[in-house]
């Protein structure tokens, strides 16, 4: 992926996680970084971000865990893709350097901005609940495909 971070991907692996999974109780963490196969240190920070941005809602006690802050049709990937963006603060070393040439100020700069902000706006027509769908369709296709009718 081009423009994603591996944490921005986790991150809306987690958003997706949590829509999919958080029925009737909220989906613990430990639950999605088996799943996920990663430390949940490292995904409960990513969760709290999540939290702070009003997209997952903690829930304490213990059946807690977190469910999602709003519906999932209305909470889309550009808006996760920004949260986690913005406390990255991490600003790509080749641009900002490029940027400093006469090349890369007239040019090449721009034209990644460009692309990125075309990205994000893709982004910001997908909602989670679209995400949803179609890992419910591919794995519905998927258990269909394997099914045995061997008597």
């Amino acid at each position: 992926m081009l423009f994603l971070s591996r944490k921005t991907v986790l991150a809306l692996e987690t958003v997706v996680d949590v829509a999919l999974h958080s029925r009737p109780d909220p989906v613990q963490a430990k639950d999605i970084t088996s799943r996920q196969n990663v430390p949940q240190r490292y995904l409960e920070q990513i969760m709290q971000t999540l939290v702070k941005a009003d997209i997952l809602r903690g829930v304490r006690g213990p059946k807690g865990g977190y469910r999602l802050a709003r519906e999932r049709r209305k909470i889309f990937a550009g808006e996760v893709v920004r949260v986690i963006a913005e406390i990255e603060r991490v600003e790509n070393e080749a641009a900002q350097k490029s940027k400093d040439s006469q090349l890369g100020a007239g040019m090449t700069f721009e034209k990644c901005t460009e692309l990125e902000d075309e990205f994000l706006k893709h982004l910001d027509s997908v909602s989670i609940d679209d995400i949803c769908k179609s890992h419910q369709n591919k794995s519905t296709v998927s258990s269909e495909t394997s099914v045995d009718f061997n008597i």
